[in-house]
């Protein structure tokens, strides 16, 4: 038994002792070898590898990962023309120099983002102050995007970072003047509606205008050509008449008389007095002085 638990002794022991010397690096991560507290090696190949047993030897693991830092607050920044924006912005970063980066800001990505921030904003402002808001929402916004990216480069490298990439995420007008940007859109789309009202309007006028000159046109035009056509058809009345009275000269003397009896007794209600041995009823009166000539012939 004494035996048995050497044994096992030795087997925990020698145990213990490659779990403190063996360590596996992730291809993900950076692998920092600390000895006696400071910095003797940085392994870059993920895999199984070997060190001192702790506390000659410590190792601290980096992600080597990209990482995102977001704006964070909303400031408002002045424009060049003293207009005031709120711009949110972030930043793409990973660790480029263990050593530096650890020197810098230790362990903890959260020291190196509470560093990175107020220089991430102050070289935002200095882009934004230069440009206009139309530029800012122009296509221009990419110039201060490489601008952002130029001023962060020194500082990048003296954190043991590279900045991969900066985004602008959102460009609106502060809270106290988005009410008045508002009414101002609001009264110019007013505006331009009345404009497009109006002038519709005035087409309306003149269409309407138009129609009723060519509809007079074309009724003086229709009354003409009926005239025109009523005369002639008269013409032609007339001259059948004519020829038609020419060979028969009492026929057209009783013909006559019948229109004038026609035009005068043409309502009911009418009352004439007349001597009814005028001439006016002479065709009425004697049926025989009109038979008489018929017999002649």
């Amino acid at each position: 038994m004494n035996r048995i638990g050497t044994i096992l002794v030795g087997v925990l022991l020698a145990f213990i002792l490659a779990s403190s010397t063996l360590f596996v690096v992730d291809q993900r991560q950076f692998a920092v070898v600390y000895a006696l507290g400071e910095i003797k090696e940085v392994i870059n190949e993920p895999g199984l590898k070997f060190k001192l047993p702790a506390p000659l030897q410590n190792v601290v693991f980096l992600d080597r990962r990209i990482q995102t830092l977001d704006s964070p607050e909303s400031r408002p920044i002045f424009t060049a023309e003293k207009k005031s924006l709120v711009i949110d912005w972030l930043v793409k970063w990973r660790v480029s120099d263990p050593k530096q980066f650890i020197r810098n800001s230790g362990v903890d990505t959260r020291n190196l983002e509470n560093k990175l921030s107020p220089i991430v904003q102050a070289a935002v402002n200095e882009e934004v102050t230069k440009r206009t808001v139309a530029s800012m929402l122009s296509a221009e916004r990419e110039k201060v995007v490489q601008g952002v990216i130029k001023r962060l480069a020194d500082d990048a490298q003296s954190f043991g970072i590279e900045v991969v990439d900066v985004r602008i995420k959102r460009v609106d007008f502060s809270a106290n003047i988005t009410e008045s940007v508002y009414r101002r859109m609001e009264s110019e789309r007013k505006r331009v509606a009345n404009e497009l009202r109006s002038t519709g309007g005035a087409d309306s006028e003149k269409i309407r205008a138009d129609a009723d000159r060519q509809r007079e046109i074309i009724v003086a035009e229709a009354y003409r050509d009926a005239q025109k056509i009523k005369g002639e058809g008269d013409a032609k009345a007339s001259a059948l008449y004519a020829e038609s009275f020419g060979r028969d000269p009492q026929f057209a003397q009783f013909y006559r008389s019948l229109e004038a009896y026609r035009a005068t007794f043409r309502n009911k209600s009418d009352v004439m007095v007349l001597d009814p041995s005028s001439d006016f009823f002479k065709t009425m009166r004697g049926s025989g002085s009109g038979a008489a000539p018929a017999g002649k012939k």
